[in-house]
């Protein structure tokens, strides 16, 4: 059996996470009993909701445990199998963590799924043909439920989650409007992903002239907010929702590192009857054979292209996520494993 190499986390971050939070260690991978497959990682998946199970807290989930390999996404192929339903060969997606093999119980619901790449590259099964593109669909049909003609924004626009938002948005006769940081970023939203407007952060930095931008960019107000970043972002989306409008709530990552993230105006939710939903799509799997069916086919036909940022090898995968949390990367933030 192959050596394994493996990121565990070390120690908890205190404030920001740093690298030295993180632990390249190398151990034997196990033979496998029946009913297991030796998966070798092609792609890791780095994605924002893997800062908050750095903490020990009170969460959705439980923490990563001290000196465990880190959770994560992975998409690879069997190399061996004790299972009669996999074959060498067989391109798969799951939960593998950072590591570059996992052996996998095939037994266990949902543990592992094969995945044609005939149309679909396999990285984009770790992204918009994957939790985050189910992420994206969820939020937007289930809890925003637009009808066509109403005005949907999306903040981090350009990541994996927003960046499935506009063509589905789009298919239902939606205007969709982004909010990403850097002139790069807004201009790949317009003319790759579709977004009818993309706000640049950066050039827009306080609730004032975010605001005022986004009244230009939605001239009948917003009807549907897709919330990935929180903060002050929000405060300045909160300023242009319409009476009755939706909220769904993914993320936050403007407080991941632990500081509190304080509504400047909650009274809006009040006075403009919204609805604010949080949710994890985890929790939603009967939606997901719809979700990714529809993923798929925009991909497929070139509807909905996603850029991938790809760091080099497992140890490079802490200074990735790190700069994730940044906004360094450009689209989903990938680390290839071979």
């Amino acid at each position: 059996m192959p050596r394994n190499q493996q990121i565990v986390l070390d120690n908890r971050p205190q404030g920001e996470a740093v690298a030295s939070n993180f632990k390249l260690v190398a151990t034997d991978t196990p033979a496998l009993k029946d009913g297991e497959v030796l998966v070798r990682h092609h792609f890791l998946s780095l994605d924002p909701y893997m800062r908050g199970r750095m903490n020990e807290s009170k969460s959705y989930a439980a923490s990563q445990a001290l000196g465990e390999v880190m959770i994560g996404g992975t998409v690879g192929e069997v190399a061996e199998s004790k299972h009669p339903k996999y074959a060498v060969g067989d391109k798969v997606v799951g939960m593998g963590g950072w590591q570059e093999y996992s052996v996998v119980n095939a037994e266990q619901p949902g543990a592992l799924r094969k995945v044609d790449t005939t149309h679909v590259p396999l990285s984009h099964y770790l992204g918009a043909v994957g939790m985050p593109g189910v992420t994206a669909w969820y939020g937007l049909v289930k809890i925003i439920a637009p009808k066509e003609g109403d005005t949907v924004v999306v903040s981090a626009a350009t990541g994996a989650v927003g960046s499935a938002f506009a063509a589905l948005a789009k298919a239902r006769g939606c205007r969709a409007v982004g909010i990403a940081g850097g002139a790069d970023k807004c201009k790949y939203a317009v003319e790759e992903l579709g977004f009818d407007a993309c706000i640049d952060y950066k050039e827009h930095s306080d609730v004032k002239a975010m605001s005022k931008a986004l009244k230009e960019a939605c001239p009948n107000g917003i009807d549907g907010y897709f919330e990935n970043v929180g903060g002050w972002i929000m405060d300045a989306v909160m300023l242009r929702m319409n009476a009755f409008s939706r909220i769904a709530l993914c993320g936050m990552i403007a407080g991941y590192d632990g500081a509190p993230l304080p509504m400047a105006n909650p009274a809006l939710m009040l006075i403009n009857r919204m609805k604010v939903e949080g949710f994890i799509v985890s929790e939603h799997m009967e939606v997901w054979p719809d979700a990714l069916k529809e993923l798929g086919t925009l991909v497929g036909t070139g509807k909905l292209r996603p850029r991938e940022t790809i760091a080099q090898g497992i140890a490079a995968a802490p200074e990735a996520f790190l700069g994730l949390l940044k906004g360094k990367n450009f689209g989903k933030q990938l680390v290839k494993l071979i």
